[in-house]
């Protein structure tokens, strides 16, 4: 099976179009899941420190036996360990449950816009490990524009990627334009809206008939269509699944593409309802889970 291509950077650096996520991935699952997409021609996996399952995907990548500069690592800061210090000993803490001498790339969870000093003062700290070499390439996660623009005026390294949620029910648009004025590439997190099943909500993106009709026309399956619409509008999916078949399915995706009007009958389908929590939400208070780091 053909590896993603790549997309360029901001900085420079190359990731792949595609990677495999892991939120929500039991750490008993997480090792096989991530076996099997390295095995399928998966070379990047996104993880977080709020997953609890970085150790997990760490033992994957280097049991691989692949080498390490052929496997990007991507994972996250928790709002936790905010605050300068506290991101440092964050960033270190995940180097260690990962067991990895760097992160290719590092994100802020959450913007925590309550306690938007603490994010300030967390990114400075991935520059300086960005500058030390310590990640090839920084970001956000679940920034909106206002956030992002506050961030961008008081820091000195524009955000390589903002990971967001982005299925066909719930796209962001606005979100996704001011990144791509800055150039920050849009990572789409819950890329074929699973995020619905986590919740009290019940919609079932994959059963819309649109995709249905397009799925049957291609002779692919609905998920594909979604994740190929994502990477025919500029986007990188990161597809999460502990079953073998659902991981392989999800990268078999480059053997086609969608028309403009096809592209254009997705994105009709936005609902404008959120499947996640609102970020602005999210905050110390609302969210008291803290990351160990000894």
């Amino acid at each position: 099976m053909p590896k993603a291509p790549l997309i360029e950077l901001n900085n420079g650096y190359e990731i792949p179009a595609v990677g495999l996520g892991v939120f929500q991935s039991p750490p008993e699952e997480t090792t096989g899941a991530v076996e099997a997409a390295i095995a399928y021609g998966y070379s990047l996996i996104d993880t977080a420190a709020a997953y609890g399952n970085e150790r997990e995907v760490g033992e994957a990548v280097r049991a691989s036996g692949i080498d390490r500069n052929e496997i990007l690592v991507e994972s996250k800061l928790w709002i936790s360990d905010y605050g300068y210090d506290n991101a440092l000993r964050g960033f270190e803490g995940s180097l260690k449950r990962l067991g990895l001498d760097y992160v290719d790339i590092y994100l802020l969870h959450q913007p925590a816009p309550r306690d938007f000093e603490d994010t300030i003062a967390a990114y400075k700290a991935l520059e300086k490990m960005l500058a030390d070499g310590r990640t090839r390439a920084i970001g956000v996660s679940n920034f909106m524009p206002e956030q992002l623009n506050e961030l961008l005026a008081r820091t000195e390294v524009v955000p390589a990627l903002n990971q967001i949620e982005i299925h066909p029910y719930f796209s962001q648009p606005e979100v996704r334009k001011a990144n791509d004025d800055h150039g920050i590439l849009n990572q789409a997190w819950s890329p074929i809206g699973g995020v619905y099943s986590y919740g009290k909500q019940s919609k079932r993106v994959l059963e819309n008939p649109t995709l249905v009709a397009l799925a049957e026309k291609h002779g692919k399956t609905p998920a594909q269509i979604v994740l190929r619409w994502h990477l025919d509008t500029g986007r990188a999916p990161i597809p999460k699944s502990v079953k073998p078949h659902r991981i392989a399915e999800n990268i078999d995706i480059f053997d086609f593409s969608l028309a403009e009007n096809e592209i254009a009958e997705i994105d009709a389908l936005d609902t404008g309802v959120r499947g996640g929590p609102d970020p602005a939400s999210i905050n110390t208070s609302t969210y008291q889970h803290r990351i160990e780091n000894d």
